[in-house]
């Protein structure tokens, strides 16, 4: 059986889980443990975790080590789930056995351009990096304990909030967030959706519209909106899917010119600032006018139809406050003034037609 024994130091921490500490070089590190890209199947079912490579940072980091005076201090982290046994030698001092015979069963928690640079150096240095290993009893705590970690890290609030629908036992300021982020991948996977492909995520890079903004979309409606309303029963999920989908599928179809082949820079309906404050028209139709289907919402459009200046002019929000098309940016006063003048000219329709 091949296998790899460190001599590791416990440190006294959760009564639940075991962690410990040891030194290992790079090839034995590759034999024990594997980076997992975080990526999708094409029914859109996620696996693995680690964001994509960053090849300049690998770089920087690989020609410090090459240097005779490097030091790298901080552990690479690794989970285990399996193949692995503990035996205590003192206290704190324990052996750690790691089988590797069906290959590396540990995963990279942390520090993975670290790891890639390790394995770039020259295969001659003698250099060994310290390991933080923890042993996780299954897979959904492995990835509890990723988002956990990275949470305080510098690590691409994107990829995080990807991640959450597939976490239990978060922190419950994640809750909204996870549905938000899991209904985002759905728009973004399902072939029903009038938004398939479109929502750049780490999982589909390609995608235009920011996935931050549908989720933004999603958490004001689940706060205060029909998204609330619909979470209360036993097909929430269901229904929230739908009309949100439907109210883009409308959008594209009424303003086609300003959505079809369009990037947020040549547009600002797909423009993350468009997209919220279209999420508040959403609202407005299906509280106020109980519009449901796309068919309906295309109806329901109809107002504002002429009266934005998503590629080009100028927008006239009132009271002398007349900016250029592409000045709309994405902070929260551009969106809200955007809202507030789509809204208007919503609510002025409605009375119209009710006088």
């Amino acid at each position: 059986m091949s296998s790899i024994t460190f001599i590791a130091i416990r440190a006294i921490q959760s009564p639940g889980h075991i962690v410990l500490c040891f030194s290992a070089s790079a090839e034995e590190i590759r034999k024990i443990a594997t980076i997992e890209r975080i990526t999708r199947d094409e029914s859109g079912l996620l696996s693995g975790f680690q964001r994509p490579q960053i090849a300049s940072h690998i770089q920087e980091i690989k020609d410090y080590l090459n240097r005779d005076d490097a030091v790298l201090p901080n552990p690479i982290v690794i989970a285990f789930t399996d193949n692995v046994s503990v035996e205590e030698v003192s206290d704190e001092i324990l052996k750690i056995t790691v089988n590797t015979e069906n290959g590396p069963p540990g995963l990279v928690v942390d520090g993975q351009q670290r790891l890639s640079a390790l394995n770039l150096i020259d295969g001659k240095k003698d250099f060994k990096i310290f390991v933080s290993a923890l042993l996780c009893k299954d897979d959904a705590e492995l990835r509890q304990q990723f988002v956990l970690i990275n949470n305080t890290r510098p690590l691409p609030k994107s990829l995080i909030y990807e991640l959450l629908p597939t976490v239990e036992g978060l922190p419950h300021r994640f809750s909204s967030r996870s549905f938000a982020a899991d209904l985002t991948s759905r728009l973004n996977y399902d072939s029903a959706s009038s938004l398939k492909g479109m929502i750049k995520q780490h999982t589909n890079p390609s995608g235009i519209i920011s996935d931050t903004a549908i989720q933004k979309v999603i958490m004001n409606s689940l706060g205060d909106g029909i998204l609330r309303e619909f979470i209360r029963g036993s097909d929430g999920p269901e229904k929230s899917f739908l009309i949100v989908s439907d109210f883009y599928r409308a959008t594209q179809l009424v303003f086609k010119e300003s959505w079809v082949g369009q990037k947020p820079k040549s547009s600002r309906l797909v423009h993350g600032a468009g997209i919220v404050s279209m999420g508040y028209v959403m609202e407005l139709l299906a509280l106020n006018q109980g519009l449901r289907t796309w068919e309906e919402f295309q109806r329901g459009l109809i107002p504002i139809v002429g009266k934005t200046a998503w590629r080009s002019g100028a927008w006239e929000f009132g009271q002398g406050d007349i900016r250029p098309w592409n000045s709309i940016q994405n902070t929260p006063n551009d969106i809200m003034t955007l809202a507030h003048y789509l809204m208007r000219i919503m609510r002025e329709s409605l009375r119209s037609r009710l006088n």
